[in-house]
């Protein structure tokens, strides 16, 4: 067969073309995979008294590490909050509270700075809890009033329980692909002093769905909760953050086993909302 002389230069042009297309591709590829692409997690955790918290802080930390590879993230944890200081937080990329809060005045500081400097935050639980007097009071005004908005703890459920939960907030990126309802994982569930609807700043997403009730098994009447709103993950829109209300996970406390009765990561949804939340509060860095 007699080609066309415009053929071979044709053939040359389209070869040339894929060989840029396949070198664009694979550039793309290797700066996906490189190291210092990927999203840096530094997580802090205290892990004392409540063995129901310390239990929730190493379920946490095994989880994060598993899905770091799959997730593009990197996961350090450390019960040191001297490493909540400027020079730490410069290298990373997003801060989790697992069970508490700093307490050092230089600590503080330095999360709040960063926090205003564009950093991201996820707080689970118990990083909310204020309560006057208590060996945690609420003596960090900017941190519960200004930033979480919720305010002092005010009262709970129990026994830890599964919920039913409705997404508020349809179009957060947070609750991007969720179901308008699905169970969470059990928990021991917080009601706060402040009405969060009332707050401007705020962003509520998820709340226990009406159909929960009652919620609870007491023995107590008043940790049975029969009616109400409850916000359980919100938002600062003032900030890159968000805040779960879950962390706590069942014990056998009354047969003195001390045993893990749940895992705080057993729900697929909550889990795949709270992978949303980390590629949501670091997607201004990206």
């Amino acid at each position: 067969m007699v080609k066309h002389k415009g053929y071979a230069k044709r053939t040359g042009n389209r070869l040339f073309s894929m060989g840029v297309l396949f070198c664009v591709l694979f550039s793309a590829v290797a700066i996906a995979q490189k190291p210092g692409n990927k999203t840096r997690i530094l997580a802090f955790y205290t892990a004392k008294n409540d063995l129901a918290y310390i239990s929730f802080v190493h379920e946490a930390n095994k989880w994060f590490t598993e899905n770091a590879e799959a997730n593009q993230f990197v996961y350090d944890s450390t019960k040191n909050w001297n490493r909540l200081n400027p020079q730490e937080l410069s290298r990373v990329d997003l801060v989790l509270f697992l069970d508490t809060r700093p307490e050092e005045k230089s600590q503080r500081e330095a999360f709040e700075q960063y926090m205003r400097n564009d950093g991201a935050w996820i707080g689970f639980h118990f990083a909310a809890f204020a309560l006057t007097p208590s060996a945690y009071p609420q003596n960090w005004d900017w941190y519960h009033l200004a930033f979480l908005g919720s305010g002092q703890y005010k009262s709970n459920t129990w026994r830890p329980t599964a919920a039913r939960l409705h997404v508020d907030d349809t179009a957060s990126p947070v609750t991007k692909g969720i179901p308008l309802s699905f169970l969470s994982a059990p928990n021991e569930w917080y009601c706060w002093e402040k009405d969060l609807r009332q707050n401007k700043d705020i962003a509520i997403l998820v709340s226990i769905d009406p159909s929960s009730f009652p919620l609870g098994t007491g023995p107590k009447q008043n940790e049975i909760w029969h009616e109400g709103y409850y916000p359980v993950v919100w938002s600062n829109k003032k900030y890159r953050m968000v805040y779960f209300n879950m962390g706590h996970n069942d014990m056998d406390y009354e047969n003195k086993t001390n045993r893990r009765l749940s895992s705080g990561f057993q729900s697929g949804w909550q889990n795949r909302l709270l992978l949303n939340a980390i590629r949501s509060v670091t997607r201004k860095s990206k």
